[in-house]
């Protein structure tokens, strides 16, 4: 949406969240729970109590929205900043750059949940490649104590620059790099209360949760406990009495891995959809996440926090179950090693497009080697061209969708690429850079906020892939999808436009919101970061106007403004295949539920076609 109204709307509510601070002048602080990869229909008392729990006394967001693409970076952006991914340019986990990351394995394709990665992305970018504020830093800014603590990546967005030499002035940063040669520096204090705690420097590794498997062999059967407990025990034993000895206001992120982790590498499902990620080692990642919110909860009601301090949980994306077949892709019906018979390889995408372009495929994870026969690029990431210096086409490999790139935005080498795209299976509609022009069957990027101020390199077409439900009688919590990634048929993937991978858990609890309500508005990842920025107080000069609401009717006294439905249908292709994108709107807030060839998607039926807009 456009900055004017997001402003608009951040005024509607000034006054009532003005005024819930003028009930109470002890200052408000202010904890943002992720718990990654939470599907939104999966919490009940008995999977997940203290997250239930907060949802059924304080603010329940049943109407919850992940940013598409649906992966951990794009979000975490989303939630550090109020915006969208055409602001943020973090697109995915793993984007095109431009460079070659030394960090990465020296690649133009780097995965971005790596602290060293993103240090060098920055640099590479003007010293800040979202190019927009996170809340953490303006919290520092206004001289409030500041932490993140969690998952590797999404931890550190929220506050990721000017952090090397400054460990004491910067936000406390605890990841799992910390104690590493590519962690945030610890200050003198945490070190010292850290021993004093008998809690090492270093931060321990996943141990078992971290074993993914091959297509021969089980992945974990455990969630990530021992790393987390480490976390927890960081935040409530640390960093709260600290926080509170200080006097000031607080903002602490807490990244869960879990569940995202224990679903990722499950080891219930090995080679088939079922259970999938409803098996028991993604329910105990589910409870291990809950167990440390209500760890964190404790410690508030301990520290005598909990009457000053909101809360507000909100997973990063929903789930769904790999698939990795598919009856049209040539990559499919060739023999590779590590691939089960008939199956799909890691970097089918690069592979499939190489072949229907006749175009040469090299490796970037591979010191640009070249793809010989019954073999697949280690990542999945492909360079497509004669030079793979200079590419025509570079493929980066994320999961339930993959970005396609064309550094020189040739129109009929899209039009090939778009082709070759409709006619598998796998693909379940197609997004293309406004500056290509239209296609049959495809829909323009900035339909989805995907074309705004970013300074990184923007994708040329975002491939979405198929999903459908299967294993119990809630689609979004039985969602399975085609995913390009070396995990295995059975496990966990994100990233998809389905509704069980937009649909991500939501709620909020504490004195500024309403206790025990249920909103029935759609709201997103990037009204989350606004909202959070509204209730401390923080405003920053964005730099691009694709933000996110503040939520306004979950506040006491706010206002509660009216939602519609719509859809945008593109113009069919020669196959009839048309994108379809099925959206809730508030005000000129639109939020995506779902999209892709109806009929291939969670959430889109096959008659959502019907209804011609022709991307307009």
């Amino acid at each position: 949406m456009r900055r004017s109204m997001a402003f608009i709307t951040a005024g509607l509510t000034l006054l009532s969240a003005g005024a819930a601070f003028a009930q109470n002048n002890t200052p408000r602080n202010l904890i943002l729970f992720v718990p990654d990869g939470l599907r939104g229909q999966i919490v009940t008392p008995q999977t997940a109590p203290a997250m239930a729990e907060v949802r059924d006394r304080g603010v329940n967001f049943k109407n919850s929205h992940s940013i598409f693409p649906t992966f951990t970076m794009a979000n975490g952006s989303a939630l550090a900043t109020g915006h969208y991914l055409g602001d943020t340019g973090t697109f995915s986990n793993t984007i095109y750059t431009g460079f070659s990351s030394a960090p990465a394995g020296d690649t133009v394709v780097p995965f971005l949940e790596n602290d060293a990665v993103l240090g060098d992305v920055d640099e590479h970018f003007g010293g800040d490649y979202l190019n927009e504020e996170t809340i953490l830093k303006m919290a520092r800014a206004k001289g409030f104590s500041t932490a993140a603590i969690g998952k590797v990546g999404p931890t550190l967005i929220f506050d990721h620059t000017d952090r090397a030499d400054r460990p004491g002035l910067h936000s406390i940063v605890i990841d799992d790099s910390t104690g590493g040669k590519n962690g945030v520096p610890l200050s003198d204090e945490m070190k010292e209360a850290l021993t004093k705690a008998n809690l090492p420097l270093a931060a321990p590794a996943r141990g078992d949760n971290g074993k993914a498997g091959d297509a021969k062999t089980p992945g974990t059967t455990v969630a990530n406990v021992a790393q987390q407990a480490y976390f927890a025990d960081v935040a409530s034993k640390i960093v709260l009495p600290m926080f509170k000895a200080r006097g000031k206001p607080f903002v602490l992120v807490f990244w869960s891995r879990d569940p995202d982790g224990s679903q990722h590498n499950t080891g219930d499902s090995l080679n088939t959809v079922t259970p999938g990620i409803n098996g028991p080692t993604s329910l105990a990642g589910i409870k291990n996440a809950d167990d440390n919110l209500a760890q964190l909860r404790k410690a508030l009601d301990d520290l005598g926090l909990s009457a000053t301090t909101n809360i507000v949980v909100a997973a990063d994306h929903g789930f769904s179950t790999i698939s990795k077949d598919s009856k049209t892709s040539p990559s499919a019906k060739a023999t590779y090693a590590d691939t089960p018979k008939d199956f799909l390889p890691m970097g089918f995408l690069a592979l499939d497009l190489a072949k229907a372009l006749d175009l040469p495929l090299f490796d970037p994870n591979d010191k640009n080697a070249p793809i010989g026969e019954n073999a697949h690029p280690k990542a999945g990431n492909g360079v497509l061209g004669k030079d793979p210096s200079k590419p025509d086409l570079v493929v980066a490999t994320n999961g339930g969708s993959d970005l396609i790139y064309l550094p020189n935005r040739d129109k009929k080498l899209a039009d090939r690429t778009i082709k070759a795209l409709l006619d598998q299976d796998y693909v379940s509609g197609l997004f293309v850079d406004d500056k290509l022009g239209r296609f049959p069957g495809t829909l323009p990027m900035s339909q989805l906020n995907l074309k705004g101020k970013a300074v990184t390199p923007n994708p040329s077409i975002v491939v979405n892939f198929r999903s459908y439900a299967e294993g119990c009688n809630e689609p979004t919590n039985c969602s399975v999808e085609v995913a390009d990634t070396v995990l295995r048929q059975g496990q966990g993937m994100h990233g998809s436009f389905g509704r069980g991978d937009t649909m991500n858990f939501m709620a909020a609890i504490g004195p500024s919101f309403k206790a025990g309500y249920v909103d029935p508005l759609p709201v997103s990842n990037a009204d989350v970061g606004m909202t959070i920025a509204e209730l401390m107080g923080l405003h920053a000069s964005a730099n691009g106007g694709l933000e996110g609401r503040v939520i306004s009717e979950a506040l006491p006294n706010g206002i509660t403004p009216k939602a519609a439905g719509g859809k945008i249908v593109s113009k069919p292709a020669a196959n009839g295949l048309q994108t379809v994108v099925k959206y809730q709107r508030v005000l000129s807030q639109r939020y995506f539920d779902a999209a892709g060839f109806p009929g291939r998607t969670v959430g889109l039926d096959a008659e959502s076609g019907k209804q011609k807009t022709a991307g307009k």
